[in-house]
């Protein structure tokens, strides 16, 4: 106890200097720098783990029994990963960013303390074992945690909060890719932050302690080691006009079944139900496609040096690698099945992330549509099958996480150069604009953004997103009944009541029938023979809108007040009356959210 109570007042004493002697400007740098160390150190950490279990399985050298355990391994996998989960972490571990996303949204940026380790014990056994998704997303939830509690313990204000949540992606993107450019554009595209001054150099310092550390632990190896060799000249902007439109259209593929496949598993309410489900399906889709097996790097890694027959080695039917068409259709088959793999390793209870898989369709499709064009030989040009992956992974990744800048620095920073940054521009705005038009939220945010919680760079909708709406529902008006008569209005509402507007509640159910203004009641109040004459339904009038608590976004109440041109509306909790909305107090809380947003 002693020990505790001494502890606790010298961290109290340490906090007490820190506002003495440490600006919260230069407090804020110090912990960027922090909060990149840890996301690199996170990002080292689940890459050494999953690198170990892979060793430890080593499925490569099992020889005939190969393809049997592309099978077991991954349902071995998510049985572990739900043990842990259940039995070890005893809360549910959501997706990476998306989870980060949601705390941003909708709790302050306060993330659970159970966050800094979920992703980390559970995605390496997921990827380990071969579950077809990435590490990138558990990396950036795991930093984003550490950075969010550490906020919280040192009493930074919300704004400072959702900064270093900002850094902490940063931090671990720059660790994963040593791209620290790209990491900071992905902080500010995804998470939507501001850019300013204020907020680029903590992004900035907290992308360089990540990619040094990357150095320290990993030396100069990267994930895609290429250097580009053909550059691009303007006979070539036709082809990736037409990379960038397909691109888009594998993009949208990618986010409706993802999505649909996600909201099947949604339904399955037993987690055993859901492993044996998605766990068999996943299973016999490696065992008739191989390639799909873990993150699937090695395959990107071989289309960019040109080699297919490498990559496509280990399929069943022992076809000919030799035929141009035979490699088409089978890297046509790997496009179309890997979110599909994806997603049945979320639905099986595996942990991990979309930005790997992402990466991985988009390198196949651009290398698949470049072979395509040179086999059919009906063009004056022959295709860099090479040049052609890396801007497909481009488009893919403007299109599925809309972050076009993202996805054309990050490739720009792998390939050491801006040889091809003219075509991976003109990739990514054409995926990203066509793929907006028919899927308007990335599949990080896919759900918060159907729910109306999203924050996004607008400001007024990001202020109105952070808004709590009970928090300006006023519940002080008396309540009326439709029978009460003119006098008894009068004596036991208007006489006691500070507000001009009373509720007309059905007296069984407590459900709103309508409401009274004091404008409707001044004509007749002072007339006594009208007292036993009118009712309170006869007075009454149809609310001009009604706030449905759970239900309506502050989005949504700030239109109906735009609509309806009312200083005043209803609010309905649970089918019954709840309290009004005044539109002046939801501007007085607007402003001082805005306020504290922003300072």
């Amino acid at each position: 106890m002693t020990r505790s109570k001494s502890k606790k007042n010298l961290f109290t004493r340490f906090l007490i200097w820190k506002y003495k002697h440490i600006s919260d400007k230069n407090f804020i740098y110090i912990l960027s720098i922090i909060v990149g160390l840890a996301s690199g150190l996170a990002a080292v950490t689940l890459k050494n783990l999953t690198h170990f279990i892979e060793v430890l399985l080593n499925i490569s050298a099992l020889g005939n029994l190969q393809l049997a355990f592309y099978f077991v391994f991954p349902i071995i996998g998510f049985t572990l990963t739900l043990l842990m989960i259940t039995y070890v972490i005893r809360n549910k571990v959501s997706h990476g960013i998306p989870s980060t996303l949601f705390a941003i949204s909708k709790r302050k940026g306060i993330m659970k303390r159970f966050q800094m380790f979920g992703s980390l014990l559970t995605a390496p056994i997921t990827v380990g074992f071969g579950g077809s998704v990435g590490l990138e997303g558990p990396t950036v939830a795991t930093g984003a945690a550490i950075s969010s509690n550490l906020s919280r313990l040192l009493h930074t204000n919300q704004a400072s909060r959702m900064l270093l949540i900002g850094c902490a992606a940063a931090g671990a993107m720059s660790s994963i890719f040593k791209a620290p450019i790209a990491a900071i554009i992905f902080a500010i595209e995804v998470f939507s932050l501001d850019l300013t001054l204020a907020s680029l150099l903590p992004l900035l310092l907290a992308s360089l302690s990540g990619v040094i550390t990357s150095y320290f632990f990993f030396g100069n190896d990267i994930i895609l080691p290429f250097r580009i060799t053909e550059t691009f000249t303007i006979g070539d902007l036709p082809y990736y006009v037409i990379l960038g439109v397909v691109a888009a259209f594998t993009s949208v593929y990618f986010s409706r079944v993802y999505e649909n496949i996600a909201i099947y598993f949604e339904k399955i309410g037993s987690p055993l139900k859901r492993l044996l489900t998605g766990g068999l399906a996943f299973g016999l889709l490696l065992f008739l496609i191989p390639p799909l097996y873990g993150e699937g790097f090695d395959v990107i890694n071989h289309l960019i040096q040109d080699q297919p027959e490498v990559a496509l080695q280990k399929n069943i039917f022992n076809l000919d690698l030799n035929n141009a068409w035979v490699i088409i259709g089978l890297l046509a088959g790997l496009v179309i099945f890997k979110i599909v793999a994806a997603a049945l390793t979320f639905g099986a209870g595996g942990v991990g992330g979309i930005f790997a898989p992402t990466l991985f369709m988009g390198s196949i499709m651009g290398y698949c549509l470049a072979l395509l064009i040179n086999t059919l030989n009906i063009f004056p040009k022959v295709i860099s099958t090479s040049n052609f992956t890396l801007v497909g992974m481009a488009g893919l990744l403007a299109g599925v996480l809309h972050a076009p800048l993202t996805a054309i620095f990050l490739i720009a920073e792998l390939t050491g150069g801006y040889d091809l940054f003219v075509p991976l521009m003109i990739t990514a705005a054409m995926s990203y604009w066509i793929t907006r038009y028919f899927v308007p939220h990335s599949v990080y945010a896919m759900e918060l953004g159907r729910k109306g919680d999203l924050i996004t760079h607008n400001k007024d909708h990001a202020v109105l997103t952070l808004m709590d709406i009970e928090s300006v529902v006023e519940t002080n008006f008396i309540p009326v009944y439709p029978d009460m008569n003119l006098g008894q209005i009068v004596k036991e509402a208007i006489v006691k009541s500070k507000r001009n507007i009373f509720p007309v509640l059905n007296r069984e159910t407590h459900y709103l029938e309508g409401i009274i203004l004091m404008d409707d009641l001044r004509p007749v109040m002072f007339d006594q023979k009208l007292y036993n004459e009118i009712t309170a339904q006869d007075l009454m009038n149809n609310p001009p809108a009604v706030i449905r608590i759970q239900k309506d976004k502050m989005t949504r109440v700030m239109k109906k007040f735009q609509d309806s041109g009312a200083w005043n509306l209803p609010v309905i909790k649970d089918g019954k009356y709840y309290g009004f909305v005044s539109k002046s107090k939801l501007l007085t809380a607007y402003r001082r959210k805005l306020i504290h947003l922003t300072r």
